[in-house]
């Protein structure tokens, strides 16, 4: 592990009633405390877990439209806000690393295609040989953890299953489990597949708090599981028109 522990800096705040602290979870955070090699980040859209680790982000100095800190590219949705309220405690600090925004991988491939053209093709070998654009969307993922992953940082990755099948879900289970014995792993997902790793921390973002949860009282693996196991009883409350 590397980083330890998320502190936020209560004397910045000035207002409470604006983004991003209308966000009640992150309002009421003071401190988070990291204690596994892999976290996770789970809760409802809005909830701020994404807001949080785009300020994690910002903090290591990674781009925060996604990738690491040498790739200098914008996007106009990108942003971290609450970069600016936290501090980062580090044991080793460590420098290496990688940011993955799932909704700003398209930006992230482009960049890496006018780098390709700029410095020689040599650029993709950190994505499997050739432009990621010429992969499938999963593949370009796969690729992506596989190849430009591996060395010791720390990894920050927004709902990397948005381009992930449930057999390649299952495959990056396989991937987290190797890049932990050397790296640091937060991922903020709705994949009830992902949380199943074992031994992970899984933080659960509500309308009041953060608080850590076991696997099966995450609400994704409650409803998943209750819709598989009683498909034609929701089909019929979601469905049944009269």
């Amino acid at each position: 592990m590397f980083l330890r522990e998320i502190k936020v800096l209560k004397e910045k705040i000035k207002k409470t009633n604006v983004y991003p602290f209308n966000i009640p979870a992150l309002r009421n955070l003071s401190s988070l405390a990291l204690n596994k090699n892999v976290t996770f980040f789970v809760g409802e859209n809005g909830s701020g877990k994404s807001t949080l680790l785009e300020a994690i982000a910002y903090k290591c100095e990674f781009n925060v439209a996604g990738g690491s800190a040498n790739n200098l590219y914008e996007v106009a949705s990108s942003h971290a806000d609450f970069g600016e309220y936290i501090r980062l405690s580090w044991m080793p600090k460590i420098k290496n690393g990688f940011f993955l925004r799932a909704e700003s991988f398209y930006h992230f491939a482009s960049y890496m295609d006018e780098m390709a053209e700029e410095e020689g093709g040599r650029v993709y070998d950190y994505y499997g040989g050739k432009s990621l654009h010429e992969q499938s969307h999963g593949e370009s993922f796969l690729s992506l953890f596989t190849h430009r992953l591996g060395k010791q940082g720390i990894y920050l990755l927004d709902e990397p299953e948005a381009a992930l099948s449930p057999a390649r879900q299952l495959t990056f289970l396989s991937l987290i489990h190797q890049l932990q014995k050397d790296s640091q792993l937060i991922i903020a997902t709705h994949s009830p597949i992902l949380l199943g790793y074992p031994e992970a921390e899984i933080f659960q973002f509500d309308e009041t708090s953060i608080r850590l949860v076991r696997y099966e009282d995450t609400s994704h693996y409650q409803i998943t599981r209750r819709f598989l196991e009683n498909r034609n009883f929701y089909l019929h409350e979601l469905l049944d028109e009269t």
